[in-house]
């Protein structure tokens, strides 16, 4: 079993999540342990939300719900990436992923 390093970087690791079946990346979220341990029981993408300083299932309040197909590990074992079956909208603006805008502002269709 592959251990993460979650000392390395504060006890949160980056979360990469993409979509099982077109390979989307929908977006990057922040995993702890014990987020980690709830995804891995549960089958349910659950994060550590920084701003609420709390442990966030995806889509509990939004019914958004991301269930995981699979888990990755970096070469580093400091990044994990998530691939997911990605219920409604992944970003809290409503769209499908949070990456829909180019570096001059530019929404992607």
């Amino acid at each position: 079993m592959i251990k993460i390093d979650f000392e390395k970087q504060n006890g949160l690791v980056p979360c990469i999540v993409q979509e099982v079946g077109t390979k989307d990346v929908l977006m990057l979220a922040y995993m702890n342990k014990e987020s980690l341990k709830k995804t891995m029981e549960t089958g349910l993408a659950t994060y550590w939300s920084r701003s609420r300083n709390e442990l966030w299932i995806k889509g509990e309040t939004s019914g958004h719900y991301q269930h995981v197909k699979q888990i990755l590990v970096d070469c580093d074992e400091d990044t994990i990436l998530l691939f997911v079956e990605q219920e409604g909208a992944a970003c809290h603006t409503g769209r499908h992923s949070c990456f829909y805008r180019t570096m001059e502002g530019e929404e992607i269709k």
